[in-house]
C-alpha cells in the first residue's frame, strides 16, 4: 500500500483528500505547514507528496525544492487554488521539481488519476 503525505493548511480539504485516497486503498499521513511536512517526510517517508503551494513556512515551493534536493526521484504533486491573489504558481512548482500539478478545486477522479499515474499503477 502506497503512503501519501498530504500537505495543506486547510484541515477540511486535507480530510476530503484523505477520504478519497483511503477509499482508493492508500495510506495517508498529513501535515498542515511546511515545517511539519518536512519533519513527517523525513521521519516517516512517503511514496508520494501532495503539496499545496500556499502553506505556512516554509511555503509549498520551498518544500518541493527541499524534498527534490534530498530525494531526487521523489514523486510530488503540487496543488494550488491561487491563494488570496489568485496567482498561478503551478508553472513555478513544476520548475522547482513537482512531477505533476493540479489546480484546485479538483474532483477526486482527477486526483486519483494523477496519483496512479505517478505511482505507475496505470488504470488512470
Amino acid at each position: 500500500m502506497a503512503r501519501i503525505l498530504v500537505i495543506d493548511d486547510d484541515a477540511l480539504l486535507r480530510r476530503a483528500i484523505r477520504v478519497a485516497l483511503e477509499a482508493a486503498g492508500y495510506e495517508v499521513i498529513e501535515a498542515g505547514d511546511g515545517q511539519a511536512a518536512l519533519r513527517v517526510y523525513r521521519e516517516q517517508g512517503a511514496d508520494l507528496l501532495l503539496v499545496d503551494l500556499f502553506i505556512p513556512e516554509p511555503d509549498g515551493l520551498e518544500v518541493i525544492r527541499t524534498v527534490r534536493a534530498e530525494v531526487p526521484d521523489a514523486k510530488i504533486i503540487a496543488m494550488s487554488g491561487g491563494g488570496s491573489l489568485k496567482l498561478d504558481l503551478l508553472p513555478a512548482a513544476a520548475a522547482f521539481g513537482a512531477s505533476r500539478t493540479l489546480w484546485k478545486p479538483f474532483v477526486p477522479d482527477v486526483l486519483l488519476a494523477a496519483v496512479r499515474d505517478l505511482l505507475g499503477e496505470g488504470g488512470a
